[in-house]
Formats: structure tokens, C-alpha cells, sequence
């Protein structure tokens, strides 16, 4: 296996012949709440993910000031849109409780920042790689400021044209990237999901690794995409489908999760290696129930049969 292709998050190796590397994206389904972010966490750590991902904005930076006092109704009264943009984000006091309880539930975290600001951030707490959100594909400062940081980049591209990933892609370099197929709708249609892209993105990008960040409801589809080649798996997860926030409805929650990770497991095994053989299994079986054994499989025999003088 061409080592091109592969990529280290934290101590895990991400890439083709490797475990496929599952994270929950838990976003802002905590709703800035610690206790929902570590419910998640260790809904996340119980089902086998490899990590769990946040978001992190600053606010004034990432909220367009023309709409910084519209006044929106949420769990927690009535407020203006900015005050709810910090009502939903954790300080730097929340991040280190966060970064202490995985560390002890035994699970890796890392975030896609929205802004510069977040980037240096977030280098505070040596996160094993960053998450370049589908709506900042565009954005070549942002990219420039995650590319100098040295972490593996992981790219997703919904909402985006072949050209525009192209240009992220250069402005990111391909050497230390993970690309992941997305589409930007929550939840998004099973018509609309596209995964054969997957191998799309497999040709153009023959050194990248290719992954999968999924928006839809279900599991048959990330699965799916497994299947194709996907060696990078995120899904938004949620204590409850039903909780407040705009990503709930396309989240999985804690029994699916579980579903999710272990029918991943049970794919990446049963993919093998693409090479022909007779496995010890079958060779009682084919004892007993083939009549004909064919020319070949008598030239076979007698190729495996000593040569005597």
C-alpha cells in the first residue's frame, strides 16, 4: 500500500488498508451545555468512534454584523442572534474540561474552526487535525491559517464545484489532506447524496485519502459509502433527534451510533483483499457437495502432487 495515501490523526494511521476512522460530529448539538458535550463524548467512546468533533467561531467574526440584533426565541428566552452565537460556544475554561474528559474516556477531539481567530485558538490544546467545513472551502485565509499549523487537514466539499475544491486543494496542499465527500443539506435526500463521488474524487486525487461526511437520516448510506472506498466517516450525533438546534433532525443518536460503528467494523472486514482464494472452510464443503472437480482443478491437483524419478 502506497504510504501517499495515508495520513496520521493522533496516533492512528487514516488512509486505504487501515480502519476505517469514525468521529461524531457533535458541532453545537450540545446546545453550550458541558454535561450534553460529555453525554455525547461518551456516547461517542461506548459505540467505538475514534473521535468526536466541535465547531468553533468567534462570534463578531463569523456573525454578519447586520444581523447581530435580531432578536430569535431559544431554550433560553428570547435574545438578540449574537448573544445566542456566544450562547452556544465554550470558552477556553470549557475546552480544557472537554479535552481532560476524552482524554479519559480514551477518545481523540478535534474542531473546524470557522475563523483565523479559532485556528489559534484552538492550537492551545493540540488537536490531532483540523475540520475545514464545507462553507469554508472558499475561504483561502482560513485555509493558509489551518495549512501553517502542520495538522492534517480534513476537507469536506459540499455546496462546492469541482473548481473550487481544486483551488482548496492547491491552496492546502495535497500532502497532508483528507478529502471527504458531502453533501450540504440537513438532512439531505438519498437522491442527492452522489456517493459514487467518492471514486470520483479517488481518481482525480489518487494520493489523497477520500472519506465521507454525512448529512442524511439513516445508516444504509454511510455504510454504503464505506463500501465504496470511504476510509474517513463523519456523522452529526445527538443525545435526542428531537433536542433544539438545526442539526438534531439530521443527527444519529447514542443506539444508532453504536449500530453505525460496529456494521462499519463488520464491512471493513469483509471487504478482504480483492484476490481469489480457496479458504480451509470451504474445503469440507466442496468435499461433499461438488460432483464434477473440472480439468483444471485435476491439472491443479496434479501440479501440487510430488515429482518423483
Amino acid at each position: 500500500m502506497s504510504t501517499n495515501r495515508l495520513r496520521t490523526l493522533g496516533e492512528k494511521t487514516v488512509g486505504p488498508g487501515n480502519p476505517v476512522y469514525v468521529t461524531g460530529e457533535i458541532g453545537i448539538n450540545h446546545n453550550g451545555e458541558l454535561e450534553n458535550a460529555f453525554a455525547l463524548i461518551d456516547a461517542a467512546a461506548e459505540a467505538g468512534c475514534d473521535a468526536v468533533k466541535f465547531q468553533k467561531r468567534t462570534p463578531e467574526v463569523c456573525t454578519p454584523r447586520d444581523q447581530w440584533e435580531i432578536e430569535r426565541d431559544t431554550p433560553w428566552g428570547r435574545m438578540t442572534y449574537i448573544d445566542y452565537r456566544h450562547r452556544v460556544e465554550f470558552d477556553e475554561e470549557g475546552y480544557h474540561a472537554i479535552d481532560e474528559h476524552c482524554a479519559k474516556r480514551g477518545i481523540d477531539w478535534f474542531a473546524s474552526p470557522w475563523d483565523v481567530e479559532s485556528v489559534a485558538f484552538l492550537e492551545k490544546f493540540g488537536v490531532p487535525a483540523y475540520k475545514v467545513a464545507s462553507a469554508s472551502l472558499t475561504d483561502d485565509e482560513l485555509l493558509r491559517a489551518m495549512r501553517s499549523t502542520g495538522r492534517t487537514v480534513i476537507l469536506s466539499t459540499g455546496m462546492s464545484t469541482p473548481r473550487q475544491i481544486r483551488h482548496a486543494v492547491e491552496v492546502l496542499g495535497s500532502a497532508n489532506i483528507v478529502l471527504c465527500h458531502a453533501t450540504s443539506t440537513y438532512p439531505a435526500k438519498a437522491g442527492e447524496l452522489n456517493l459514487r463521488m467518492i471514486h470520483t474524487l479517488q481518481n482525480e486525487f489518487p494520493n489523497v485519502p477520500i472519506g465521507y461526511s454525512g448529512h442524511e437520516t439513516g445508516l444504509q448510506t454511510s455504510l454504503a459509502a464505506v463500501a465504496l472506498g470511504a476510509c474517513f466517516v463523519e456523522r452529526h450525533i445527538t443525545l435526542d433527534r428531537a433536542m433544539w438546534g438545526s442539526d438534531q433532525a439530521a443527527s444519529v443518536e447514542p443506539g444508532g451510533l453504536q449500530r453505525l460503528v460496529r456494521d462499519i467494523r463488520t464491512i471493513e472486514e469483509s471487504l478482504g483483499d480483492g484476490v481469489k482464494k480457496v479458504y480451509d472452510s470451504e474445503l469440507k464443503p466442496m468435499e461433499k457437495l461438488r460432483r464434477v472437480k473440472g480439468v483444471v482443478a485435476e491439472a491443479e491437483e496434479a501440479d501440487r502432487e510430488p515429482v518423483t524419478v
